[in-house]
């Protein structure tokens, strides 16, 4: 039986460990059908996308537009094989999701515009399905307004004409879009429970999300919206792929 190939790219093992069990627990996979690679501590070169059920790639301390004189060896390389990796996956249809870092990898990939007008804050906020997200068979299953945690410096400012608009915040035009049939991405985070995220804000402090101090009010708006809904993606597009 086909797994699901989550690829994180973290260092702090609690934080990917937490990727892995979300992805396990609110899209319904047991975790013997997961093939969890760590990209930064090793090559995808090995790995076959059509191998697999479905590919997820999770978020990132990473970001696409970084300086190229900024990025570390490690994060060229895992940028290079990601990009290499998609050309099996759009070739061979094989089901992709990716979140936050995935619109970075998918949005690089197909030629959309990202750059730094339409960062957010880390906290909750209301995504808005899209005409063509009513109509998606994946975001089809969720409400129209949800909300769903997001904390990013980049975004997707232009779609190519062929990448198809899902779902759009206040803030962020470019909230979730498909390419083809089956290759998603998400900015804000499906995975991300409030206990999850108030990890990740202690660990990311000095990251430049936000000002060192500013740990618990950050966590304290976090928990100010119920993103509960924003779980049941995972579920739906993993549904419909095993």
């Amino acid at each position: 039986m086909p797994k699901v190939l989550v690829i994180t790219s973290r260092d702090d093992e609690t934080a990917v460990a937490a990727e892995v069990r979300a992805i396990s627990r609110f899209g319904g996979v047991p975790e013997q059908r997961i093939h969890h690679h760590r990209a930064e501590r090793a090559s995808l070169a090995g790995l076959d996308a059509a191998d697999f059920a479905a590919v997820v790639v999770t978020g990132s301390p990473y970001t696409v537009t970084d300086p190229e004189e900024s990025k570390s060896p490690t994060q060229r390389r895992v940028e290079g094989e990601l990009q290499r990796m998609l050309d099996r996956v759009l070739e061979r249809e094989v089901p992709f999701f990716g979140a936050c870092y995935g619109v970075g990898t998918l949005g690089r990939y197909v030629g959309a515009v990202i750059d730094r007008q339409y960062g957010e804050a880390v906290g909750p906020v209301p995504i808005h399905l899209t005409d063509a997200g009513r109509a998606d068979p994946v975001f089809g299953a969720m409400p129209d307004t949800f909300h769903a945690f997001v904390g990013h410096k980049e975004a997707i400012s232009a779609l190519p004409p062929h990448a198809v608009l899902l779902a759009s915040g206040d803030d962020a035009p470019v909230q979730a879009f498909r390419v083809g049939e089956h290759a998603y991405a998400t900015q804000f985070h499906p995975e991300l429970t409030l206990d999850d995220l108030a990890h990740r804000v202690r660990i990311y402090r000095e990251n430049g999300y936000f000002e060192p101090d500013e740990v618990d009010a950050v966590i304290a708006r976090a928990a100010s919206r119920d993103v509960s809904a924003s779980h049941d993606l995972l579920r739906a597009f993993l549904e419909r792929y095993l």
